[in-house]
């Protein structure tokens, strides 16, 4: 497909770059993701043995908290496009830490609003932030390697942060529930920190123009690229076979390989795979284009994680190399559908409309997978620290996220040569 021609302003700008201000930029990515991960993953196991929430009611909070986050992310980045992305993103925070800290701690009582409440605040703060700050990326990065090796950054501090939130529960206390609430504590002086490097060290960019139009026209705007439209299909398959083993890998940990004693060490073995492979992700985008090597990626978490539906207690050493490997995909899911999205949106003009459809599709799928996989276990009789419905429980950890990625797989291979831009 056509590209837009750069000014000769922009045309100077990478190689201006240095190294030092791409990892500045990426440095944000680490608090971000820090807080993702127990969002995500901890949460539901968290509420549902502090509080003795039934899985169908925490699967329905969940869903509405997610989907209400979801549906505010194309507003945010209509908002993005029209405000200074350096100032939304700042203001951002301030909830996004606030309602971080309320959520891993819960009251005695009144833990389904708690919970509501809590997530509301965070998913607001955390959106407009993801958003703002991904768009402000676009900005810096002014042409498609550039935005590869910025998103690439943003990641691979990403892909940090959750290996610190999955290892550190452990560390700070013996009980897994007691780890997780104090794990709150430490994001305040993490962001602090992380957000001051990044906005003394990196100038705003250089941010296009964007015509003041209404929101639902700059929404039919994005989604009137074939090319966008084509992504977010193939990143719909994908993001659901992400999402469904995320929300239940917990509980596949703890009640099918019974072995809850190494869940953050296995969940930091998987994050530290997907880190390490981030630059060669990136080497094998500028050598092959980045659909062929997300396509690579997808084959090899496939087959790595086929397995998964033959294991049962005691087989670690098994799954150990399942996240091993099933990691070393993750990188490339992570860095390169992300920058595809960045260059379509510089395209158009709208970077920050574009990630907040992005982003509305990426938190739809992980609201679909613990919806409504959460409450279809219960309904099939699987308790969690139960020995019933384990089957169904497989199968909803290892067989269906297979069925998606194969979707996945084969829309992307159809459409790869109109996705490199």
């Amino acid at each position: 497909m056509a590209k837009t021609s750069a000014s000769p302003a922009s045309t100077a700008a990478p190689a201006a770059l240095p190294m030092s201000k791409v990892l500045a930029y990426g440095l944000l990515g680490l608090p971000l993701a820090f807080a993702a991960l127990p969002i995500y993953v901890h949460v539901p196991r968290f509420y549902a043995s502090t509080t003795g929430m039934e899985l169908a009611l925490l699967g329905g909070i969940l869903l509405g908290a997610r989907l209400l986050d979801a549906f505010s992310d194309p507003w945010l980045g209509w908002l993005a496009d029209r405000l200074p992305r350096r100032q939304m993103l700042a203001l951002a925070l301030v909830p996004f830490c606030v309602g971080f800290v309320a959520l891993l701690n819960p009251p005695q009582t009144q833990g389904a609003l708690w919970l509501l409440a809590s997530l509301a605040l965070t998913y607001l703060g955390y959106s407009a932030a993801t958003i703002a700050y991904q768009a402000w990326g676009a900005d810096v990065g002014v042409d498609s390697a550039l935005r590869t090796r910025l998103t690439a950054a943003r990641e691979g501090f990403g892909l940090l942060g959750v290996v610190l939130a999955a290892a550190l529960p452990a560390w700070l206390a013996s009980s897994p529930a007691q780890g997780v609430a104090r794990l709150a504590w430490v994001l305040p002086p993490l962001l602090l920190i992380a957000a001051l490097t990044t906005f003394a060290c990196v100038g705003r960019g250089s941010p296009q123009t964007v015509a003041p139009v209404p929101l639902l026209t700059s929404l039919r705007r994005v989604l009137a690229d074939t090319a966008f439209r084509r992504l977010l299909l193939v990143f719909i398959a994908n993001g659901i076979a992400a999402a469904l083993p995320a929300t239940l890998f917990l509980f596949y940990v703890a009640d099918v390989l019974q072995a809850e004693a190494v869940s953050g060490l296995l969940l930091a073995l998987y994050f530290v795979a997907g880190a390490a492979s981030l630059p060669l992700w990136v080497r094998l985008a500028a050598r092959w284009g980045r659909t062929q090597a997300w396509l690579l990626a997808m084959g090899l978490a496939m087959l790595s994680f086929a397995g998964a539906a033959l294991l049962g207690p005691g087989d670690v050493p098994a799954f150990t190399v399942i996240c091993l490997l099933s990691g070393l995909a993750l990188g490339a899911d992570l860095a390169l559908p992300a920058a595809i999205a960045a260059d379509l949106g510089e395209r158009q003009g709208q970077a920050g409309a574009c990630f907040g459809v992005w982003n509305f599709v990426a938190k739809l799928n992980l609201a679909l997978a613990a919806g409504l996989a959460l409450p279809l276990l219960g309904w099939l009789g699987y308790v969690p620290g139960g020995t019933q419905a384990l089957p169904a429980l497989t199968f909803a950890y290892a067989l269906l996220p297979l069925a998606c990625k194969a979707l996945a797989v084969a829309l992307l291979w159809r459409w790869r040569h109109s996705l490199e831009v």
